[in-house]
């Protein structure tokens, strides 16, 4: 089941690195433009979505402190957070999201910070052994609409292919151009409605083994 509808017959990729010299021209810090950037690059390759970012080494958090002061969870870290640990799916605000497996809320929250994830919610599923050998999994969606919060409550029961959420639109869900950030980890590190979603260059390895590619449920080529 996909978790956005038709998102397989039509998405393009896009590009978030220094390699992608068009962001120099790009005001980031203006979520007005730089929505209009991102859905201009999706409608030149006639497509719906545009997806990418998982790993990738990102220059786009620049435009925000929550990345650049170097603290992740309130503790200073060495340096600042670049890469990134989930694939997001950029579509129009309102788009629904549907759930991959059988599931529970694990947690919910609205981080509102600019540049942070806005209304999140994060499922916990179990005995996923079709995709993977770990007896649980807990998949993340940030940048949610606020109303998609409305009526959750720890543990409540949401079934694969039910449509649980939606994407929120700026500066809502965190002050970004509208997205789905989807993540998938192994273990929550004892967090609730927040998980680190891009981290320090020296953590990739450490992270690399608890958010695995989300691809592996996407199927994206």
């Amino acid at each position: 089941m996909s978790i956005i509808k038709d998102l397989e017959g039509s998405y393009t990729w896009l590009d978030f690195t220094a390699n992608n010299q068009e962001l120099d021209d790009v005001d980031l810090t203006n979520t007005a433009v730089f929505s209009k950037y991102v859905f201009n690059k999706i409608a030149e390759s006639r497509a719906k979505f545009g997806v990418g970012g998982y790993m990738e080494h990102r220059v786009i958090y620049r435009r925000s402190e929550h990345f650049s002061d170097g603290r992740i969870f309130g503790q200073v870290q060495s340096e600042p957070r670049c890469i990134h640990l989930g694939i997001d799916i950029w579509a129009s605000a309102e788009t629904p999201i549907f759930a991959p497996f059988d599931g529970v809320i694990h947690s919910f929250q609205n981080n509102d910070n600019f540049g942070d994830y806005g209304p999140t919610i994060i499922l916990e599923h179990k005995q996923v052994f079709n995709f993977t050998n770990h007896k649980t999994l807990y998949t993340l969606y940030g940048h949610l609409s606020l109303d998609s919060l409305d009526g959750l409550y720890e543990g409540k029961e949401i079934k694969s292919g039910e449509a649980f959420a939606k994407i929120g639109n700026y500066p809502i869900n965190g002050d970004w151009p509208p997205h789905l950030h989807f993540q998938v980890m192994t273990d929550m590190l004892g967090m609730k409605g927040d998980f680190a979603g891009v981290c320090a260059m020296s953590e990739q390895e450490k992270y690399q083994q608890i958010c695995l590619d989300p691809n592996f449920i996407l199927g994206l080529k």
